[in-house]
């Protein structure tokens, strides 16, 4: 170690959209006793997210210290030049994670970790797994242990699946919580760990469909329960306490449709249309339905594309409409596009196969498409309802980065739907991300004398290297997050050198991403359109 520590243990508890308004006056009014006494006795402030806060960005970034243009995860799914796109894995990630820095360590259902990496210790994968098959979990034969120890348990649920049966939601939430809880106190059961890592996700699905706020106390009743039984398992072990979500929450009316407003604006412009195609839309009839037809039949997509002529095949593509927010686009007529859900790209001839718009006009381009955001106005209200970020300045080092960032303001979210009007009502989904999430220390190494809400510029990418510094391990000179010295009981300076991984994420050790690891993701698709993340 590289200052005396008391500890060099550290757990880090994840709750996946706590947003730090509620907690905070829950705890004020005696409602969490466990988070009340994680307060009083250590460290508590608001955690800035990521822009945007997303939960694909978020996690890798506290458990990298690294922005995403470091990082490499931009979102569940990565844009290719052809403007197709192919879903993140555990590969993808450019920079090791805590569970790659020092170990043993044990990771359970933290999002984006799928396929289990290869680590020294165990891993159950999280959010965007598939399936619990053998690469959900390493060691391998920990996938068939899970399966027979708890059989109702599963990745997650699709809150859109439960509209209108919100009983049904709850129900069906509570035992899923029910199931993750028994999963970490099964993974407790390995006491050799210098890390444990475990997520929360239940609470951001709840936010989503349900945003009533006696409903939501219940619900962060039973993760203070949770937080109890994780007290005294690290105060029995000396270990340091985190606990950290990923991004805030908050109520929501409408749908802003970035693709709607850039074609509105003459940057973005669809292919042409027969009466068939149109008709077929009107029917209900796009892409996806009949895809999603053949494979509820057992026909396998690729396969029977493959089987049928070339010629055949295009003629039925141009004729089917699509319902992503890419489809329709006729991208040799198109100046900029949005894809992610908050990304701007402008179609840079040196960076998309049709690209329309030269190197040397990419900043112009840019200035004019940020006032056209910046301009959308709610008619209803009069509100401006886009926040408009630079790429350039959010993802500094990473020149593949989206050229703008486009966050919907409270109560507002923005989509990439490409319909004909830009907004919507929100309909189903009560409420959705904000910037600011949670974050709390407590342990041997923690200074509990901060005092709450400080610091108030504490950020995701700080989470990492804070806890590294707590236990006395160095911080990679890669990390772009800082040591919060200010949290800790020894204020000494953080020891800064590089640091070889025990396993280099993106590498063959990391975790396997051949074939079948694609075809693993063929239904994850659409269990991120029941989740709200696609289109």
């Amino acid at each position: 170690m590289t200052r005396a520590s008391d500890t060099d243990r550290a757990f880090v508890l994840g709750i996946d959209g706590v947003p730090w308004n509620l907690l905070r006056k829950w705890i004020d009014a005696g409602e969490l006793p466990s988070f009340r006494r994680l307060r009083d006795e250590g460290v508590a402030a608001p955690l800035e997210s990521t822009i945007p806060p997303t939960t694909p960005t978020a996690w890798p970034t506290i458990a990298t210290g690294a922005r995403p243009d470091n990082h490499g995860i931009y979102g569940f799914q990565k844009l290719q030049t052809d403007y197709t796109q192919e879903m993140n894995t555990s590969a993808d990630r450019t920079c090791p994670a805590l569970w790659n820095l020092f170990s043993p360590a044990v990771v359970g259902n933290v999002p984006m970790t799928y396929p289990a990496s290869d680590i020294d210790g165990a891993m159950v994968s999280g959010m965007i797994s598939p399936s619990t098959n053998e690469r959900f979990a390493h060691p391998t034969e920990l996938a068939d242990e899970i399966t027979e120890e708890i059989p109702d348990y599963r990745i997650g649920l699709n809150w859109y699946d439960y509209a209108g049966e919100e009983d049904r939601f709850q129900k069906d939430l509570n035992s899923l919580v029910a199931a993750r809880r028994a999963l970490m106190n099964r993974l407790m059961e390995i006491d050799d760990w210098r890390l444990f890592f475990f997520v929360f996700t239940a609470p951001d699905r709840l936010q989503h469909l349900i945003w009533e706020e006696d409903v939501i106390l219940e619900h962060y009743k039973q993760l203070d329960d949770i937080l109890a039984d994780v007290f005294e398992y690290v105060d029995e072990r000396d270990a340091n306490l985190f606990v950290a979500s990923d991004h805030g929450f908050g109520p929501i009316s409408k749908f802003v449709h970035l693709n709607a407003v850039l074609e509105q604006e003459g940057f973005l412009s669809r292919k042409d249309r027969n009466a068939a195609g149109s008709s077929l839309a009107q029917l209900g009839v796009t892409k996806s339905n009949v895809l999603g037809t053949l494979k509820r039949v057992g026909i396998d997509e690729k396969r029977f594309i493959q089987s049928l002529p070339k010629g055949l095949v295009d003629g039925i593509a141009e004729q089917v409409p699509g319902d992503h927010g890419l489809y329709d686009v006729d991208f040799e007529d198109t100046i900029a596009f949005a894809h992610g859900p908050s990304y701007v790209y402008v179609n840079d001839i040196d960076r998309f196969e049709e690209g329309a718009v030269a190197p040397a006009n990419v900043d112009a381009v840019k200035r004019e498409l940020r006032s056209a955001f910046e301009d959308v106005t709610d008619p209803d209200t009069g509100d401006r309802a886009l926040s408009v970020y630079d790429g350039d300045e959010v993802f500094p080092d990473d020149d593949a980065s989206p050229d703008l960032i486009v966050v919907g303001k409270d109560g507002y979210e923005e989509k990439t739907k490409l319909g004909d009007d830009v907004f919507a009502p929100a309909g189903t989904k009560a409420a959705s991300h904000r910037s600011e999430g949670v974050f709390f220390a407590h342990g041997p190494a923690i200074d509990g004398s901060s005092g709450e809400g400080e610091p108030d510029d504490l950020s995701v990418v700080d989470v990492a290297p804070t806890l590294l510094h707590s236990i006395g391990e160095p911080i990679p000179d890669e990390m772009d997050g800082e040591v919060r010295t200010e949290l800790l009981e020894a204020d000494v300076d953080p020891t800064v050198r590089r640091v070889e991984p025990q396993a280099t994420a993106g590498s063959s050790e990391e975790s396997s991403t051949d074939g079948d690891v694609d075809e693993d993701f063929d239904g994850v698709e659409e269990r991120l359109k029941g989740l709200g993340y696609m289109e």
